[in-house]
């Protein structure tokens, strides 16, 4: 079985996840981070880029209410 991946690196609670995921700026920057830690700087930069954060902050909120997790954009 794959090991869980903590969204947001705060916690795993996805009720949490998805009030952060709510507000832009959390998104924004726990995304960047938690993209970091995972070690895919592209996917991190991506992330914070004004237009192209914006759309993925869309995604993320879709994929945090149906699947419970952000989208792992560049996930190779």
């Amino acid at each position: 079985m794959a090991e869980a991946k903590k969204d947001y690196f705060i916690t795993d609670n996805r009720i949490v996840n998805l009030i952060l995921a709510i507000i832009p700026f959390t998104a924004w920057i726990f995304g960047f981070i938690t993209r970091f830690k995972e070690g895919k700087i592209v996917a991190g930069i991506i992330r914070v880029i004004p237009f192209c954060g914006f759309i993925i902050w869309i995604v993320d909120l879709i994929f945090m209410i149906t699947k419970g997790q952000i989208w792992r954009l560049l996930d190779c």
